[in-house]
């Protein structure tokens, strides 16, 4: 199926002298993104990291790389050459910048990685100037609707399938069991991924010994997933101290099991909570259907601020609110530093929440929406609408990317 970012990287190849830096999870399409966008040049080279014969080219430098792909020939056109998973390669940074050095002009470069690739920090000269990165997620409703680029960050209302939405509801965004639609499909995909998660990737990349320790982490936020963070009680669960639970949950979250996303204090009085609240990238594996929906609008919402300002269009984030005396917002997504619209997940329609009003007044928001799962598409685009308002989860989300 067509992603949006096919469109978005193959801009960046024909604009841009620098590297593309392409980071998701495993499985969410940077692979296929990757080939489909090189696809549209006359020559294209893929190199993994995995693969054995290819890894000791890396090994081996620049030069080797660059002389398998022909660029010691003269060529009409540069070659699109894909690094795949080099991130995992102790020299990758100090590899890219010499190859990026000497083979700049002759070729364009894709990089991409499963792991965020700033987490193996071993040394090395800056990239700095070399590259623009892109964060690949997961589909979203707008991108199945309209997986097509457009100059501002909001799109027009589109309407998703019915049986579009109750498969992205049911099994996630991750495109294959979107596709396929079948509960046997997406378990066994989704014990793979964990297998992988811990076996391979948590394993061979970092110097965790307690994988079953990590695991049981992984589950416990699972079932705490659309809650604040309390670290002191997950470490007392899992037996070990806090330092080590805070140390977990940012490699879980560097391997894009779970993000998470912080308290706006500016220009709130009473602010109180600190923690930030937790979710998953995969939101079919929480079991609440509350918390699930919560997850599926915090995941659209991350992909649409990083969306955004990858992209250049500004500098966007996504917080959360509660003050002392518990007055709650889900979300807060700002533009340039400015609260932009508010954002309240509901179930079932209800009437308004008075804390959407008493947000939206403090912080001078132009949006405030209260997100409703049951209520039907409707064609109105509702970033015309300036005070709180009921708006249903089709048409708010099939407005963002």
């Amino acid at each position: 199926m067509k992603r949006i970012y096919l469109e978005l990287l193959a801009k960046h190849l024909s604009e841009f002298r620098q590297m593309a830096f392409l980071m998701g999870p495993r499985q969410a399409g940077k692979t296929t993104v990757s080939l489909a966008a090189a696809g549209e040049w006359s020559k294209h080279f893929y190199f993994n990291w995995d693969n054995a014969q290819e890894k000791l080219l890396f090994i081996e430098g620049p030069t080797a790389i660059a002389k398998q792909a022909g660029l010691d020939v003269l060529m009409t056109e540069s070659p699109v050459l894909i690094f795949d998973e080099i991130h995992k390669f102790g020299k990758w940074k100090n590899f890219l910048k010499g190859f990026f050095d000497l083979y700049e002009k002759r070729t364009k470069i894709i990089v991409t990685g499963s792991a965020r690739l700033n987490i193996y920090k071993k040394g090395g000269d800056s990239l700095m100037g070399r590259y623009f990165y892109y964060r690949l997620h997961p589909l979203s409703v707008a991108e199945i609707v309209s997986p097509t680029l457009i100059e501002e960050e909001i799109r027009s209302p589109s309407p998703i399938s019915v049986s579009d939405w109750e498969a992205l509801l049911e099994h996630g965004g991750f495109p294959e069991p979107f596709i396929q639609r079948s509960k046997s499909f997406s378990l066994r995909l989704k014990n793979l991924r964990k297998d992988q998660l811990f076996r391979e990737d948590i394993r061979d990349g970092t110097k965790i010994q307690e994988i079953a320790e990590l695991e049981l982490l992984a589950e416990c936020l699972r079932r705490q997933a659309a809650e604040s963070l309390t670290y002191h009680s997950l470490a007392t669960k899992i037996r070990v101290s806090t330092d080590t639970v805070r140390r977990w949950i940012e490699i879980l979250k560097s391997f894009y099991y779970c993000f998470t996303i912080q308290p706006w204090s500016k220009n709130v009085t009473r602010s109180l909570i600190k923690e930030p609240k937790l979710y998953l990238w995969d939101w079919s594996l929480i079991d609440d259907e509350g918390h699930r929906n919560e997850n599926i609008v915090a995941s659209h919402l991350l992909k649409a601020t990083h969306f955004w300002s990858d992209r250049g269009l500004g500098d966007y984030g996504l917080y959360y609110l509660r003050t002392k005396d518990q007055l709650e917002t889900d979300f807060l997504v700002t533009k340039n530093d400015k609260p932009w619209f508010l954002v309240e997940v509901k179930t079932k329609a209800k009437g308004l929440s008075p804390a959407l009003y008493h947000f939206q007044k403090e912080l001078g928001a132009p949006h405030a929406f209260q997100v409703a799962f049951d209520l039907p598409f409707i064609n109105k685009n509702c970033f015309e609408e300036s005070g709180p308002i009921l708006v249903p989860a089709q048409t708010f989300l099939s407005q963002l990317v």
